[in-house]
This record gives C-alpha cells, structure tokens and sequence, in this order.
C-alpha cells in the first residue's frame, strides 16, 4: 500500500515539480504587482490572472503528457488541458492533472495503432494528422466535460475546507501530513494536493495558508534541535549539520531518518505542525505561491505582504513546541540508533588483518571508470542532490574523479549499474533499474553509510582491474555526438572529443546532431544523460553512452580509454 501510494504521489508531484521555478516567478509577479503588492502597478497586475489560469495549468498538463508519452503526449496532454482552461473562469489545476495524462495515454494507443498500418512515404503525414485530430477532440472533451467535472470536484473540495477553516480544525491536517512526510510522500502532499488548492485561494484571496502546511520547517527543526541536546550516539553527532541543511535548505527529507529511527517523535512533529497550523489561522497569514524547497528563506520570499508576524511566529513556535515534546520523548524513550550501528559495522569491515588497522580504500585513477552511478530520491532535487554531492566529494578524496548524477527514481537510466537511494525506496529502484546494484542508506547525511559505500565501490573496481582484460567494445566506424538542437553544445563536445581521441592516435570521425534528426544505424552516440533515453528511443541498436556535463574532461578520458581496450 505503502509503495503504491508513493508511486501515485510521485506521479501527481512529477507534474509540478518541473514547473515550480515558474510558480515562483508567478508568486514574485502577485506579490509585487497586485493592489495589495509591494510595488502596486495596474498594467503589469494584468499578468497574474493569464499566467494562473492558462500557463501554469498547460505546464502542468504538459509535463504530465510528457510522463505517460514523451514529446508527443506532452503537447496532446496540453492541448486537452488548454479546452480544460478555457471552459472556467476558475484556474483548473485539478483538471490539468487530469487532461495530461489522459492525452498522453491516448496519443500513445493511437500511435501503437496507427504506426503499423501506416503505408511506407506516409509516415510524416499520418504522425502530424492522428496527433492533430486527437489534440482536437481532447480539446474539445476538456472544454465540455472534463473542465465541468473538476469545477464540480473543485466545489466539493472547497466546501470541505471551508468547514475545516469555519470551524477551526485546519490543524487536524497534520495529523495526516507529518505521518505521510516521513514515509517520502511530502513533495505529492505538498505539490499534489496543497499546491493546486493554495493557487485557488490566492486567486480569491491573494495568499495561502495550504503552502505553509507541509513546506513549514519549524517541525523539524524543532526535532533536530531535540537530536543535539538530548540524542544519542552518531544521530546527536550528525544533528546540527542536518538541522542547518533542513531549516535553510529547505530540504526536509534530512530529518526523516531521525524520526524513523525513534518513530515516537512523530508525536511532536505532529503537534509542531499543529501549532504551525493555528499559528496562521490565528494571524490569518499565507504565502503567495509554493516554496520550494521548504527553506526558512524561500518562504520568506514567497510570504504575502501582511503575514510577515504570523508566518515567522508560526515557523518558530512549530519549532518551539516540536523540540519541547520530542526532547521528552527522546530522554524517555530514545535508544542508540541504526546509524551507530552502521559505524561500527564499517569500522570493522575496514579493519586489515595487521593488528585491526584499518585499511585504506583503493585509489583509482580518473582514467579507470567505474560502474554507472547515480543518487535517487523521491523528486531528484533536495536530498538526492545533497547526498550525490557528498558521495562524489568521498570518491574524489579517495582517488576516483567521479561526479555522481542525481534523479528522480522515475527518471533514472534503464543502463544504471549502481544506485544510491534511502532505504524505504529501494523497492522502486528495483523496479526501474532492475539490473543495477542498490547501495540503500538510512540517513541522508552519510557518513559512515557513505565510507562503506565507497570502500565497496573501489575495492570491486580494483578487484576488476586485476582481471586481465579479454575483450571491449567494438571499435565504431564513427562516433555522433548529440544534443537537443544539434548545434552549440553537441557541436562543442564533438570538437573536444575528437582532439581526445586523435591525441590517442584513434581516427575515429566524431560528428555532432540533434538527437531526433540522429539516423538509426549509428554505432555510438555520445548525450547529456537527460537526453539518453531519447537518443536510446532514437537509435535502439547504438552504444548510448551518457555524460553529465559537455565540457567533458575526465569524462571524455574515459569514453576514449573505452575505445583503446
């Protein structure tokens, strides 16, 4: 239950979270220029009320699209949702989550059954025709029926609210929401559910209680503050750089370990959030768009003019409270945690068999590669990027120049042979990347976790470099560099690759292209990872071989000591 939960979460956040940079700009734009802005200005306000009713409802449509069907389920995704737009004067969020998906899913049945029996000279004619004609009537659905059944659901969703607001019981939401944020479904709580109805309201309103319910991180400061005074072991030791991370950061998911490892905490976070809750209700304070990440000071970007007092009194009472019960608790029921564990452990499987010294990891030079790496979490921002960061500062200390990537677990490579995630979500990294070696970590602050890590990485690269090499791949007739256009950064990187490759006295001619114009008998393409999957739908027969950054360097060394074996 749990998982699927997290899948239909992830799913419903996924559609948002590529979009929030322009919620935010949104947000500036409403908190600058509407009358009760900073900088009221009547012609510049006239931008707030097209960009919430069509383009952030399209974006989101379209990365929903996107999702089920790639470029072609994007655009049919926001096609449909823009009949969805035009039908109300009410910004239809709810409905874009809706038209996206279902245009993506239905421009991907009728390509399965059209695409065989199309005549060969006809391909370019029946592809623009079946996706134009389907955009159309989606259009046209959204705009009769899907547009009036999320009106209706928007209603419904409305009036329960509104009897939680009238009656004083919006903080019995935390109830619900610190539970679930612990379990990796803060980002589908926040971005599914609290975004879209926070846009509503500060379409009537100007400002929003709904984006301070999960994103407020007095909670888990409070928690963390606990950890420092009153903690144990390698938890208290860890605390106070999780806590600056957390409550400047924004990055939430750090103290989530914490609370798993004494799940009674989760009785002050509750009554944190609560106090956050009322704290808002009280002083009727908001924000003007999503915060993200949840940091102390996106949100004091993002808060409306007049609920600067209720905002910061309700992050730092939140805190207050939070700190006050779990420190009880943790004096009363704390235990040595996991994570002390996990150092002893690796202390011991470090140690040689000289006197228990431990010995060093291997050192491996920039020119030897290791497996395919990568850092996922939930969302593939926060604490995917802080953990890759970490793991790629560890391998760089011990010899290996590697910069770890970091995805979505959605979005993670098929070809992954190595992936670092928390522990709770290894089930769906298995899934997605069911040949790769899983390295689970219950803390996303590392440490010990991480030395293990990278001992178990170098020690089986150096147990792979003392096997004599028999074959490698097969030398390509020619190599193609590929970008999204085709011109400046692919253009660049075949440039740098070829100097490479001919300093190595390999004269192999390196071309560069935009990945859809890629012919499909290429041998070997060379792509930014967030291109890969795209080149691989392009080209199934090519070695796809995916880089993280088109300026190349060690990168580019190690495609072209690939070749030389």
């Amino acid at each position: 239950m749990k998982q699927k939960l997290q899948t239909f979460g992830r799913f419903l956040s996924g559609m948002v979270m590529p979009n929030i940079s322009i919620f935010i700009a949104w947000g500036i734009i409403t908190a600058l220029f509407i009358p009760t802005g900073w900088c009221p200005n009547e012609t510049l306000n006239a931008l707030v009320s097209p960009m919430q009713r069509f383009l952030l409802p399209i974006l989101i449509a379209y990365s929903g699209g996107k999702m089920v069907y790639g470029d072609r389920g994007a655009i049919i995704g926001a096609c449909a949702a823009a009949g969805v737009t035009a039908g109300t004067e009410t910004p239809m969020f709810i409905g874009a989550m809706i038209a996206g998906p279902l245009g993506g899913w239905c421009m991907k049945k009728v390509d399965a059954y059209i695409q065989p029996r199309t005549p060969q000279g006809f391909e370019m004619l029946f592809t623009n025709f079946s996706a134009g004609i389907l955009g159309a009537v989606l259009a046209v659905l959204g705009c009769l029926a899907i547009g009036p059944v999320c009106l209706a659901l928007n209603s419904a969703l409305e009036a329960g609210v509104s009897f939680l607001v009238n009656h004083g019981l919006l903080w019995l939401t935390s109830v619900i929401v610190e539970p679930a944020k612990v379990l990796f479904l803060n980002n589908a709580i926040n971005h599914g559910v609290f975004t879209p109805m926070g846009m509503n309201q500060v379409a009537e309103t100007g400002k929003s209680i709904f984006f301070l319910i999960e994103a407020n991180p007095g909670p888990g400061l409070g928690l963390l503050l606990a950890y420092c005074l009153f903690g144990k072991g390698s938890a208290r030791e860890s605390a106070p750089g999780a806590l600056i991370i957390e409550f400047l950061g924004g990055i939430h998911e750090i103290y989530f370990p914490y609370v798993l490892m004494n799940p009674v905490t989760i009785v002050g976070l509750i009554l944190g959030g609560m106090t956050g809750v009322i704290t808002n209700s009280l002083f009727h304070s908001g924000l003007v768009s999503a915060a993200s990440p949840g940091s102390f000071l996106a949100i004091l970007g993002m808060t409306a003019r007049d609920s600067y007092a209720g905002v910061i009194l309700s992050i730092f009472l939140a805190a207050g409270v939070s700190f006050g019960v779990n420190a009880v608790l943790l004096k009363a029921f704390g235990k040595e945690t996991d994570v002390k564990v996990a150092q002893k452990e690796v202390a011991a499987s470090k140690a040689s068999s000289k006197g228990g010294i431990p010995v060093p990891a291997p050192v491996v030079s920039a020119a030897v590669s290791l497996p395919k790496l990568a850092f996922a979490c939930d969302a593939g921002m926060g604490s995917s990027a802080m953990g890759a960061a970490t793991l790629s500062k560890k391998l760089k200390a011990a010899g290996a120049d590697v910069n770890v990537p970091h995805y979505a677990i959605n979005d993670l490579p098929a070809d992954m042979e190595a992936v670092v995630t928390q522990a709770s979500l290894v089930d769906r990294v298995k899934k997605q990347c069911p040949q790769a070696k899983l390295y689970p970590v219950n803390n996303f602050m590392g440490g010990a976790e991480y030395d293990a890590i990278v001992s178990a990485l170098l020690a089986g690269q150096a147990a792979a470099s003392a096997q004599p090499v028999t074959s490698g791949i097969a030398r390509p007739e020619r190599i193609v560099f590929a970008c999204d256009a085709g011109m400046g950064s692919s253009a660049m990187g075949a440039a740098a690759l070829s100097k490479k490759l001919k300093a190595a006295g390999l004269d192999i001619p390196v071309e560069h292209s935009a990945i859809s114009d890629l012919p499909r008998d290429v041998p070997f393409v060379v792509t930014h990872e967030s291109l890969a999957q795209r080149a691989r739908t392009q080209c199934p027969a090519a070695r796809i071989c995916p880089i993280t950054s088109f300026m190349g360097g060690t990168e580019y060394d190690a495609i072209v000591s690939e070749l030389m074996h």
